[in-house]
């Protein structure tokens, strides 16, 4: 058997592994960070599972200072602070990769490239294939046949192997000892060692090629003519130090014994404490599978679990991302609480039920059903209680939808009481289940998740973790009663009587102590009021519109597909006749080829860490205005995308009930109060480009005595801008009905109005709706396609004339310094952990925060508002038009054509008096209407 070392540099991984969850962090149950025990746990066990390596190893730096620091005082002295979440991090990944029994290698004096230096060439000559794990291209020095680099694939990406062959045509060096050359010759800006000034990495394997080494270059400087001998002249010095700085030190007093570095049997009692404590429930079970205990927590519900739409975009609450397991030992659950749980079947026991809950002003309720689609799954049964420990489970006749109507009729005197209230934990579900079978409840609402939801927004909304973190016990999994998702998964049709009824009524029961723990805390946190008159209200009025759906018009969208494919191929042969070669269009690798070193578009082409050509969209836009090709690419991948993803997808979705296609709105997903819209995504419906726009075609009126009415708010996110900074200039533009970007021009260029050019107007936008999202002068470089220079002179202008923006920013990041946190105009707040991070990088990321969250936040809250108004004057008019559709800030009805002049002031009314601004900026509505989504925006 070959024997493989495989030798981990620990804080390179760890780094990585943190930043790439930075947007999505793993946040326990009690606060604490995981991204990076999360993310290199992954990679050692990919790397053991899928490498299958003998012996392994992980080097630490410890942080004692090293001769390079001595040679140079200011080695490494440009980093930034590590951030506070990985120092706690550190211990935790110790211990699971002693958990791992593998051995922690680190030696006070010398970095851990150092140790891996002397450990590999020590099993190298051992006859060991020896592995380096780490991104740092400064092994490429210790390359040889025998020991390669191992860049482990990013967020999912390939996994890229260097040998000598590919680390000299990385470097453009004839062999791998001048990698430390080239590194004495132009430096590490990372490691902050100097180089030569003005010397990269071109230039170094230029003198490399005609000299041979760095020494070589050295005493051949007085040769070298113009500028650039100069600069090797003036560099002598600093040339030698950087390529001792750089030399990775082979000679470490420390020793590879083949018998300690060996893969042993794991401590699972470790590993079991650890994965415990951080809360790696599903990683806990896969690795030591029952000697883990518990079972993966699965959503019963939507709205709890994972939900990837149609059009790629997945809720946040995946197993795998964020875990709960520590609060309640594994095996603890409701059972260990003494509890009665009754069924109902009897006319005594249904009686006994009833007058129970006539008795109570509050009612937690639940359904049971045989899918987790409400629009097309079927009622199995129905769970109440109305006090802790105890309820009933009412079953319901299968295939039978007549008699389950006739049982749900019994309950019609408590659905129809407005006095009472109706507990649940995305109790939208439930009301749309009942709502299938006529059913609708007049009482009011209160929704447990919705409740977490804004007492901690970037939270869990996962019931069985919500009730082991708050409640103390972990409930009845669903995968116990219907086995695993997949294939041969069942449903609660064929779960036996007495099962279901523990699992059901444990729900209801679980919500209405949720109640009694998450209320003291919307007043705690001062978010009740947000609670009560947004998110609970906007319930039903979701519940209607998700029940509503939307007609489609298939023969459009297979008229349209035909089209589609017929341009994507005739761009397709344009990009074939101008490369001079056919190849695969669709694969990165093969395009990265064509484009930069067949046609060789661009000399500076980047590769990404898998070894590939960049050829992102971003890198071909850069492009497209030089070469043809490039048109002719993005025009065929836009095609071919939208085909594929909209066109072709959206007739599948048809629900065979109605013939319309049904989105689900979920409240509790963004953090910022949006609503997030899945299977299908409509709101990621294309609108910036005409061939996508067209599909909004398809989206049409219910029947031929309908219209569709859009309406939406005018550039309201700027406007909640002036509100919120109170900029004189930005204020006085809304106030006076002025076309705000060309006001913005005319400021920012310093020019009447009626001489703002579409350019100036085009730039002074993308400014506008840049700059509060924290966008940098290379930031608006790259969306203009104009000069860092320029853009940094419109965003210096801008900030000179609209300094009560640049003023809110800074109010917002020092107010959430202060507090921990940041609020919309109602309250809804945004917590931002990482505010005093001392790493500028996770402080960064916090602070653009703290500046867009109260602006989208507000959105949120306006058009949700609107929703509710809207929803209630609709009734109030009797209006037999619908609301059918949210896309961000537009709403969209299908409206009655005898209703449509009644329901447009309606409909603009209640949007523009939604919520009232401070500053006395004016909210502005539109409204359009047409025979289809496009002919009425």
């Amino acid at each position: 058997m070959d024997k493989r070392l495989f030798l981990l540099d620990a804080y390179a991984l760890i780094f990585r592994a943190y930043y790439a969850l930075i947007r999505n962090p793993r946040i326990t149950s009690k606060g604490k960070n995981t991204n990076a025990q999360f993310g290199f746990t992954n990679t050692l066990l990919e790397l053991i599972n899928n490498q299958k390596p003998t012996h392994m190893a992980v080097c630490f730096d410890t942080g004692a200072p090293t001769e390079r620091h001595t040679d140079f005082v200011d080695y490494k002295a440009n980093r930034q602070e590590t951030p506070e979440d990985i120092s706690a991090a550190v211990p935790d990944i110790k211990r699971i990769i002693r958990g791992l029994n593998i051995p922690i290698i680190e030696y006070d004096g010398y970095e851990a490239d150092d140790v891996i230096g002397t450990l590999s060439k020590q099993a190298e000559k051992l006859g060991y294939e020896v592995y380096m794990v780490t991104p740092d291209k400064d092994y490429g020095q210790l390359v040889s046949d025998k020991v390669k680099i191992y860049k482990p694939g990013y967020q999912g990406g390939d996994v890229e192997i260097m040998g000598p062959k590919e680390v000299c045509e990385k470097w453009c060096i004839p062999d791998v000892a001048h990698v430390i050359d080239i590194l004495g010759l132009m430096g590490d800006a990372v490691d902050n060692i100097p180089g030569i000034a003005g010397v990269g990495q071109k230039t170094a394997c230029k003198l490399i090629t005609e000299y041979g080494s760095l020494e070589n270059i050295l005493a051949n400087a007085d040769n070298i003519k113009g500028a650039l001998g100069e600069k090797v002249r003036a560099g002598k010095e600093a040339a030698i130090l950087s390529k001792k700085l750089a030399t990775i030190i082979t000679n470490v007093p420390v020793e590879f014994h083949e018998e300690d570095f060996g893969l042993k049997e794991w401590n699972k009692e470790g590993l079991r404490d650890i994965f415990n404590e951080l809360e790696f429930k599903t990683l806990g079970k896969r690795l030591l599978g029952d000697d883990f205990g518990g079972d993966i927590a699965t959503p019963k519900k939507p709205g709890a679990g994972v939900q990837t739409d149609l059009f790629g975009s997945a809720s946040a609450d995946t197993a795998d991302v964020q875990e709960e397991n520590n609060v309640v030992q594994p095996g603890k659950n409701i059972h260990n609480v003494e509890h009665e749980y009754e069924l109902v079947e009897s006319e005594g026991e249904f009686k006994t039920l009833l007058d129970a809950l006539a008795q109570h002003t509050e009612i937690s309720f639940d359904t049971e059903t045989t899918g987790l689609d409400a629009n097309n799954a079927l009622l199995v049964g129905m769970s109440f209680s109305v006090k802790p420990h105890h309820g009933w489970y009412v079953p319901l006749p299968p295939d039978n939808v007549a008699e389950t109507k006739n049982i749900l009729a019994r309950f019609s005197h408590l659905f129809n009481d407005e006095k009472k209230m109706w507990l649940g934990h995305n109790i939208k579900y439930d009301l749309l289940m009942l709502k299938w079978y006529g059913v609708e409840i007049k009482g009011k609402l209160f929704d447990t998740m919705l409740a977490h939801y804004l007492i901690e927004p970037d939270g869990k909304s996962n019931m069985d973790w919500l009730s082991a973190k708050y409640l103390g016990y972990e409930p009845v999994h669903i995968e116990e009663l219907i086995g695993k998702k997949g294939k041969g998964q069942g449903n609660m049709r064929d779960v036996e009587l007495e099962k279901i009824k523990e699992y059901a009524v444990e729900d209801a029961d679980i919500t209405l102590q949720f109640k009694s723990v998450f209320e003291p805390q919307l007043k705690k946190h001062e978010v009740e009021n947000v609670f009560c008159d947004v998110e609970n209200p906007l319930v039903p009025v979701l519940t209607d519109m998700e029940f509503e759906g939307v007609r489609i018009d298939t023969n459009f969208l297979n008229e349209y597909s035909t089209v589609l494919d017929t341009e994507a191929r005739v761009h397709e042969e344009k990009v074939y006749e101008t490369a001079g070669v056919r190849f695969n269009l669709g694969s990165p690798k093969q395009l990265g080829e064509v484009l930069f070193e067949k046609l060789k578009l661009d000399p500076k082409a980047k590769k990404t860490k898998t070894g590939q050509y960049a050829t992102g969209e971003d890198v071909l836009r850069k492009l497209a205005s030089e070469y043809t090709i490039v048109d002719d690419i993005l025009a065929y991948r836009e095609y071919t995308k939208l085909k594929s993803t909209y066109v072709d997808s959206l007739p599948l979705l048809i629900n065979p009930k109605t013939g319309r296609v049904h989105t689900n709105y979920a409240q509790a997903i963004a953090v910022t109060g949006r609503l997030s819209s899945n299977n299908p995504n409509l709101q990621n419906i294309p609108i910036r480009t005409e061939r996508g726009r067209e599909i909004r075609k398809a989206f049409i009126p219910r029947d031929e005595n309908h219209v569709l009415v859009s309406a939406d708010y005018s550039q309201i996110e700027l406007r909640i801008v002036a509100a919120l900074s109170s900029d004189p200039a930005m204020c006085e533009a809304f106030i006076q009905n002025k076309d705000i970007h060309t006001a913005t021009a005319a400021k920012v260029y310093n020019v009447a109005e009626e001489a703002v050019t579409k350019e100036m107007r085009r730039k002074a936008k993308s400014v506008n709706f840049g700059i509060i999202y924290g966008q940098s002068s290379f930031g608006l470089a790259e969306n203009l396609n104009i000069s860092r220079t320029e853009a940094k002179e419109i965003i210096d202008n801008y900030k000179i004339q609209f300094a009560g923006i640049t003023r809110y920013m800074d109010e917002m990041i020092n107010y959430a310094r202060e507090h921990g946190y940041v609020q919309t105009v109602l309250g809804r707040k945004r917590w931002l952990r990482d505010i005093n991070s001392s790493n500028f990088t996770v402080r960064g990321y916090a602070e653009r925060n703290a500046i867009n969250s109260p602006i989208q936040g507000t959105a949120a809250d306006m058009i949700k508002l609107a929703m509710v108004k809207i929803h209630k004057a609709f009734k109030e008019h009797n209006f037999q038009s619908r609301m059918i559709l949210q896309v961000h800030d537009e709403l969209v009805f299908d409206v009655i054509k005898e209703e449509v002049e009644k329901v447009k002031p309606v409909i603009l009314d209640c949007m523009q008096s939604a919520m009232t601004l401070p500053n006395g900026i004016p909210i502005i509505a539109e409204v359009g209407v047409g025979e289809n989504w496009l002919e009425a925006h």
